[in-house]
């Protein structure tokens, strides 16, 4: 079974952007002592494919870089991410 490669992208795209965008947002209202954006919301975007999105956001902004759950997490998730996709295509 193959995969429409058109709606895919789009997918990853959105998933990824949405991930860099809340690391970003998170960041921004840490700074400000606003209301956070909860951890599981956080995971998401990148457990649905936006992991390089998310590890980007995090890099870029300097956020959730402390929290293992996140500095290891996200690379750990997109180890896997990165064998099923391998796995899909060499099958």
């Amino acid at each position: 079974m193959n995969l429409p490669a058109e709606p895919l992208a789009v997918w990853l795209l959105s998933v990824n952007l949405a991930a860099f965008a809340l690391m970003g947002a998170d960041k921004y209202r840490a700074r400000r002592n606003m209301w956070r954006i909860p951890e599981k919301t956080l995971f998401l975007p990148a457990f649905l494919g936006g992991t390089p999105g998310a590890i980007l956001g995090m890099r870029l902004f300097r956020h959730k870089t402390r929290h293992r759950k996140f500095r290891y997490g996200l690379p750990s998730l997109l180890t896997v991410q990165l064998a099923a996709a391998g796995w899909y295509l060499l099958s």
